[in-house]
């Protein structure tokens, strides 16, 4: 199996330097491909042409076996089928064992997301006397005011944030850039936070900080850290849902189509790439529309 893992490496190369993938999407794809691989090597395959769709799916049987999702799977499919294609293209293999292998019917969940009351809470649960409270004041507000992801957060910096123009820009997946507006609060709050907290936090420092969130330490916030922020005031609202580092992104693509906003609009400021992956909130609205009528209706 000596050519697959050299296989793997150039794979992992042409992901990231001509597709110019995520650093996180391409440690997804790695990890994947490794499982793959190694089970291979327990089969005893010598070689790349003696994989078969047989092998493949016993694989996927595999880790069905396991527990792992129909979602899971199919992304295991996906990841195999190009990596397949891949090795054919650079004739490393001589075929391709992923021709008709068919992708397991996933079924669609909805989303959770929080209630514009609940919404409401999280963001007013920082204490704004205080330097954390108005740093977190404005990092909620940005992330449930923008829909972007908890990663995109954290990247950041000061130079991407134009508070007097309204918007800030954003690099996501692939490095593809968009521009997504700022409301007043968001404005509001990260300004406070620049001119009052930022500003003590980088003084610890010393050296220049891009970062536009930061740790106590003065150094940029990790995905971790952001994270702990968000469970901290999850619980100080007392919020009975699961606060997930995506539901804030899932309520405000929410909150935009319940108040009648675009779907285009909402894709272009999530930066989907495909608008079928946008229309999924649809779908939330009209489930909790159903949820209203249901409670609400004296003949429902």
């Amino acid at each position: 199996m000596k050519e697959v893992r050299l296989g793997l490496a150039d794979y992992l190369h042409f992901l990231q330097v001509e597709r110019q993938l995520a650093a996180n999407t391409i440690t997804s794809y790695e990890r994947d491909l490794t499982a793959y691989i190694d089970f291979l090597v327990t089969k005893k395959i010598a070689h790349v042409d003696e994989i078969t769709r047989n092998e493949i799916l016993n694989y996927l049987q595999e880790t069905k076996d396991i527990g792992k999702s129909t979602r899971t799977i199919s992304r295991y499919i996906s990841s195999i089928r190009s990596f397949h294609q891949f090795l054919l293209r650079e004739k490393v293999a001589s075929g391709d064992p992923t021709v008709h292998l068919e992708m397991p019917k996933v079924e669609q969940k909805l989303p959770d997301v929080l209630s514009m009351v609940e919404v409401d809470h999280l963001i007013a649960a920082p204490d704004r006397s205080k330097l954390q409270g108005k740093r977190d004041y404005a990092l909620l507000e940005i992330l449930y005011g923008t829909g972007m992801r908890v990663s995109e957060l954290v990247d950041l910096n000061m130079e991407d944030v134009h508070l007097t123009m309204g918007f800030v820009r954003v690099f996501g997946k692939g490095g593809k850039e968009r521009i997504v507006p700022l409301g007043q609060k968001a404005i509001d709050g990260c300004t406070e936070y620049i001119n009052e907290a930022r500003r003590k936090f980088i003084q610890k420092v010393g050296t220049p900080v891009d970062a536009l969130f930061v740790n106590m330490r003065g150094g940029r916030l990790t995905r971790q850290g952001c994270w702990k922020i968000l469970k901290k005031y999850a619980l100080e609202a007392n919020l009975k849902k699961e606060l997930t580092p995506h539901i804030l992104r899932h309520s405000f693509a929410t909150h935009l189509i319940e108040n009648g906003a675009d779907l285009r609009a909402v894709q272009e400021m999530l930066g989907h790439a495909d608008i079928s992956t946008t229309q999924i909130y649809t779908h939330v609205s009209r489930s909790r529309l159903k949820e209203v009528y249901t409670k609400f209706h004296p003949r429902a």
